[in-house]
Order: C-alpha cells, then sequence, then structure tokens
C-alpha cells in the first residue's frame, strides 16, 4: 500500500454489461482498493439496469460519454474482442488508464500501437489476464525458482471446452475474434512463457520456434481446437492446447529433473475463497504433496487491487503483467495460428 492515496477508492467505469462486465463489478466491490463509479453500454436501459444492480451512481448510454467523464480514473473495456483496440485507444488519449479483457487487441500490430500510446500519454494499460494477480501464480514461480522440481525441461498447459456450434456468435466468427487460439490460446502460451523467464530468471521468455497445428470449421474456418510445440533459449519445451470445440482438462503441469507441479485451477483459479491446490510430485514418493494457497479476495479482486496500486505507485506498468509481456504473447499466437493455417487447406 502506498501513499496517502491509499485512503480513496480508485474509480473505475466499466465499459460494456455483458458477463464479464458482471464479473468484474462484483469483483471490485470485494477488492481493497476500488469503486464502480461510471457504468456504459450503446443501449441506455442495460446500463441503468446494470448500474442498479451494483449500486453504481452513474451510467451512459454511449461509451465516449464514460470516456469523457472526469471522474473515472481507470476505464474497464469488457467488449467483444474486435473492439478491443478502439476503445482503448480512445480511453488512453483521454488520459485514462487501460484495463482491458484478453486479448488487447485482434493483431500485434494493433497492439504495438497501443503500447506505444500508453507510453506517450504516460498510462497504465494492462491485458486482462487475471490470474497472473492471484497469491497461486506467485506461489508456482517462488517453487521454481527455489528449484523445488530442478531444472524445468518440459510445461503442459490445455485451456479448453466445448462450445455449441453456432455460426453467427463471437466464439465461432473469425471477424470476432473466434476460435480457440485466440480466445484462450492465450492463456496456455502466457503460462509456458512465465514458466520460462522463472526458469531463467526472468519475467518470461519468448519461444524461438513455434510448430502449429489446428482443426478448423469447414463452414466458419475459426480453428475448433489447436496445438503447439514451442521451443525457448533456456532449452525448455512447452505443449499447449485450446478450443472452443473440444473439452479437455485444463491444467497446467511442469516438468523438471527433480520431480513435477500440476496447477489444477490456472486459470480462473476458484471461483469463491476456497484454497486452490498445487500438487507437487516427486519422483518414487507415493502421492504428491499439496499445497494449499487460500485467497482474501476473489480472483478479479486480487486484478483489480493489483491495477490500482501499480497507478497509485507511479510505476506505469502492473509489473506481473507488463506491456512486453502482452507483445510477445501476442506473437506467438500470431505464430501459431499461421503455423496452423500454413499446414491446413479450409
Amino acid at each position: 500500500m502506498v501513499s496517502s492515496l491509499m485512503n480513496s477508492k480508485f474509480r473505475w467505469g466499466v465499459l460494456s454489461t455483458g458477463r464479464i462486465a458482471v464479473v468484474f463489478a462484483k469483483a471490485v466491490g470485494e477488492s481493497r482498493t476500488g469503486t464502480v463509479v461510471v457504468v456504459a453500454s450503446r443501449d441506455r436501459r442495460k446500463a441503468e439496469e446494470f448500474a442498479a444492480g451494483f449500486d453504481i451512481p452513474e451510467f451512459y448510454g454511449s461509451y465516449e460519454e464514460l470516456i469523457e467523464d472526469p471522474t473515472v480514473q481507470g476505464v474497464y473495456i469488457a467488449t467483444p474482442h474486435p473492439q478491443h483496440f478502439e476503445w482503448t485507444m480512445q480511453a488512453i488519449r483521454a488520459g485514462k488508464h487501460v484495463l482491458c479483457e484478453k486479448p488487447l487487441t485482434m493483431t500485434l500490430k494493433q497492439a504495438r500501437e497501443v503500447a506505444a500510446a500508453a507510453r506517450e500519454w504516460g498510462v497504465v494499460v494492462m491485458e486482462g489476464y487475471m490470474y497472473r494477480c492471484h497469491p497461486q501464480t506467485e506461489k508456482v514461480l517462488e517453487l521454481i525458482r527455489d528449484g523445488a522440481i530442478g531444472q524445468v525441461g518440459l510445461v503442459q498447459a490445455a485451456f479448453s471446452f466445448d462450445a455449441p456450434f453456432s455460426p453467427g456468435s463471437r466464439l465461432w466468427d473469425r471477424e470476432l475474434g473466434g476460435g480457440g487460439i485466440l480466445d484462450v490460446g492465450g492463456y496456455t502460451t502466457s503460462w509456458a512463457r512465465l514458466v520460462a523467464g522463472a526458469a531463467a530468471g526472468k519475467p518470461f521468455l519468448d519461444p524461438v520456434a513455434v510448430h502449429g497445428s489446428a482443426v478448423f470449421h469447414p463452414q466458419t474456418g475459426v480453428d475448433v481446437h489447436a496445438i503447439a510445440n514451442l521451443e525457448f533459449p533456456n532449452g525448455m519445451l512447452a505443449q499447449v492446447s485450446c478450443g472452443v470445440g473440444l473439452a479437455q482438462e485444463n491444467v497446467v503441469r511442469i516438468y523438471g529433473s527433480e520431480g513435477w507441479l500440476t496447477v489444477l485451477s490456472p486459470y480462473v483459479v476458484t471461483r469463491n475463497l476456497l484454497p486452490s491446490r498445487i500438487l507437487l510430485q516427486r519422483p518414487g514418493a507415493p502421492r504428491p504433496e499439496q499445497i494449499l494457497i487460500t485467497p482474501d479476495r476473489s480472483l478479479y479482486a486480487y486484478e483489480a487491487d493489483a491495477f490500482a496500486e501499480a497507478v497509485w505507485a507511479g510505476e506505469g506498468e502492473v509489473g506481473v503483467m507488463r506491456l512486453d509481456d502482452t507483445l510477445g504473447n501476442m506473437a506467438t499466437l500470431e505464430r501459431w495460428l499461421a503455423s496452423a493455417r500454413a499446414k491446413t487447406t479450409i
């Protein structure tokens, strides 16, 4: 906690009123640092209903009004993927700090523009990989840095679900950012890059080689499920998989020379305040050691607090999810998708 500013609340504006906006607004109410002062929707009635549900004092029927509101310090962008770039840039140019849901943008080129604008305007911009802010993630990194499993050689990470096919829905439309790689592949890639960095004593590492494959939907062309092999400069390998049309076991496994870790809930962690579990397996041991992480806030409350505290501290970025990290992740996703498409005739 820093400075006398901690005596006041960080003032959020929530831009859009979909499911994830509901999750975030609820979490801000549980956070130590924040309060939602404004919500906006292109449908004024929806904004009014959202505001009433969370006791938010102001609501607007346009996104522009929220961005122009002088009471708003930080804008949480919860729109569909293709709108992230436009509204992030508008918020930056209004001098607002921005927490944008993943992916930050639809392309690496756009993400680079956002990063440059954030630095030019002196505002904090974070891509919303909320798991990065949870104490479970820090514990995993601590175990790796301390050599609990020896030298890390391989990461396996999956994030995949089976959604019913609907050609007009976001998940199944290429123009809306559909498909597994852009929707949830960023989580698995992010975990692999994070672990590779911890093993090398760095915040993250980018792969030197990306070999991707995918099954593409014959009607819409989105990647239904996909896999990639990543090779890192420290010799670590990763197998990452994702999908919107195939259920998988959504875990992260980290294999080292002296054992392995299983992160049972690596992304959403827990939706309540029950402990999460990391399993540490030693070679020859009859059963794994259970490491319990008991949170004192919800997952998105940790994210809101990490963001506000970075702003108050004048750090320029949120340390657990910096813009260079986002750019590296976007670059890897583009390489994954390009590699997969190069092998496939749709």
